[in-house]
């Protein structure tokens, strides 16, 4: 692994961070995720033969292990695929509302919305799909037997791992949280009850057991038998919804991606019920006509375009986005580069647009609820997977016996119109609570080719702030000529139109731009007040190198973003 200092200093000679950034290189694989076990166990997959498919699907079940707070097998997610003939498609495995589940469910007889119910109870819980998901892509498009792909992620709940730091103080800021469920409070304390600490060898030995089921019967070890019986048990103890027919029934979807091109390079994200990939698409169609290098990176030229892009693209979220299978969702349209023409002719140079005032907005402190991950081989097959349980830790709540969190992705439907989410995201009919649907995503997976090869897989976590984070990193990439550890390690800022506010890292902004943008009229310029940073974009790039023996190649480099404790693996 090569570890590389980064002090970037960008055209308008502002100096943005100075961070070691965990940046791995290689030609025959690499993986970069939040967690550096995990991605040690990708490049280890890859090195005794699996691909890039093998490899993501052995870090989605690692980072249920080394990653609980949004590694998961209790959640669900989206897997964007690039294959070496040039096929690409994407798995939609995101989390369902049981059949019981009802429009009005989270509202009192006021039609208010009954505070908490929708996050932190066990009707917050959609049924999981991520062990689905990660079945179907490996049998379709894997090389390796199931046990032998899983066989890391179990070894791993097992024996244990050393605890990092970060988890661990994640574990101690949830105590109170866990203690309303025993087998939460059992799987995040030593045995005598006490905080665990860095270093403790953390074991779970119920989730193994899970695995080994998942290993051994398929899908079927989780959506039937022993695993479904504990999972139903635990909803009839708390009043959740979850049934054996809504597990039984659950099934990930396969779905043509989100297509668009910027500046002669293909764009591939994911589709609805992801929001993300159509977002992208139209942000990118709306800066293609402006000249941003020229601009100088972080200029208050090139913030302003950005945020009047993103305040035209959220308000369009909220009208448009929901799951295709019950809403006629017109991706076409979003995605059309005259419709971002139109769209966009009312883009003042010199002045900021102010959002219409439409329902209740806030701005939340972020959780790490969902994780990313880009993986490679050296055959050409690139692999970009985000995954969540929504929430940090989800529901907070452990199956019983089981040994997994379970998901309080509930919330991310429209519980009432014109009302916001966890993140001030508001929605109407189109998001509205349907049994069997799919709640609505800012999850970004996407992969950027050119003239046909792959060049950049990225995606992040962070709610809200998904899609902009891969918006920015793309832009960074491909407008202003970056490297991967440099497009993802520069300063973010996010406006999503409601709340009316820009949100900027700590230090992410020059003042001289902060001024002017301020005079322009743009509204709420505040520090992002949580952690590190927006996002956590774990992306990997492939770019092409001359051997010594004159032969062409591709080096792939993989970077774990600075702002959390994630870590890159190549060979």
């Amino acid at each position: 692994m090569q570890i590389r200092t980064l002090l970037l200093a960008i055209t308008t000679g502002f100096t943005l961070l100075a961070t070691a950034a965990p940046t791995a290189s290689g030609t025959s694989g690499a993986v970069a995720s939040r967690s550096p076990v995990a991605s040690d166990v990708g490049v280890d997959i890859m090195k005794v033969g699996g691909n890039a498919v093998d490899a993501a699907v052995a870090v989605g079940f690692a980072l249920a292990v080394t990653y609980p707070s949004a590694g998961n097998i209790g959640g669900g997610g989206f897997m964007v695929i690039r294959l070496a003939d040039g096929t690409v498609v994407t798995n939609d495995h995101r989390e369902a509302a049981p059949a019981a589940a009802g429009r009005d469910m989270y509202l009192d007889g006021d039609g208010n919305i009954i505070e908490g119910l929708s996050t932190a109870s066990h009707l917050a819980v959609g049924v999981p799909g991520t062990v689905d998901g990660l079945l179907a892509v490996l049998d379709r498009y894997g090389s390796m037997p199931r046990e032998a792909v899983l066989a890391p992620a179990i070894r791993l709940a097992r024996n244990g791992f050393a605890l990092p730091a970060d988890l661990a103080a994640q574990f101690s800021r949830r105590a109170e949280q866990f203690a309303q469920y025993p087998a939460s409070a059992r799987q995040f304390t030593r045995a005598d009850g006490s905080p665990l600490e860095a270093g403790d060898i953390f074991r779970q030995e119920d989730l193994a057991k899970t695995l080994e089921r998942v290993a051994k019967d398929g899908r079927l070890g989780f959506y039937g038998g022993e695993t479904a019986d504990l999972i139903v048990a635990e909803m009839q103890r708390g009043g959740g919804l979850i049934s054996h027919a809504d597990l039984l029934y659950y099934k990930s979807r396969w779905r043509a991606p989100v297509r668009g091109s910027y500046r002669g390079y293909e764009i591939f994200s994911m589709p609805p019920p992801s929001s993300g990939g159509a977002l992208l698409v139209q942000m990118l169609n709306m800066l293609e006509p402006y000249d941003l290098r020229s601009m100088g990176f972080n200029s208050a030229a090139h913030r302003h375009l950005m945020i009047e892009a993103e305040r035209r693209a959220y308000a369009d979220r909220a009208e448009h986005l929901g799951d295709p299978d019950f809403y006629e969702v017109p991706v076409e349209m979003l995605t059309d580069k005259e419709y971002a023409r139109v769209r966009f002719q009312d883009f003042e140079e010199e002045r900021a647009t102010r959002s219409e005032s439409v329902g209740a907005g806030f701005w939340p402190e972020e959780s790490f609820e969902t994780t990313h991950a880009s993986i490679a081989d050296g055959l050409g097959n690139v692999v970009s997977y985000t995954t969540t349980l929504n929430l940090g830790f989800g529901a907070k709540m452990v199956v019983e016996g089981a040994g997994f969190l379970l998901n309080n992705e509930m919330d991310d439907f429209s519980s009432k119109e014109n009302t916001a989410n966890s993140y001030g995201l508001l929605g109407r009919a189109a998001n509205a609570i349907e049994p069997g649907k799919r709640m609505l995503s800012s999850m970004t997976p996407t992969i950027v080719l050119d003239a046909g090869e792959p060049i950049l897989v990225t995606g992040s976590p962070g709610g809200s702030t998904i899609i902009t984070t891969v918006f920015q990193v793309v832009v960074n990439a491909l407008d202003f000529g970056m490297n991967v550890a440099d497009a993802v390690a520069s300063p973010r800022m996010h406006h999503q139109w409601q709340p009316d506010r820009v949100v900027i890292e700590p230090d992410g902004l020059p003042d001289e731009s902060r001024v002017t943008l301020e005079a322009m009229g743009h509204v709420g310029l505040v520090d992002v007040p949580w952690g590190r940073g927006i996002g956590d974009a774990n992306s990997l790039e492939r770019r092409r190198v001359i051997g010594a023996d004159g032969q062409e190649g591709w080096v792939i480099n993989a970077t774990s973003d600075p702002r959390s404790e994630g870590g890159a693996s190549a060979f």
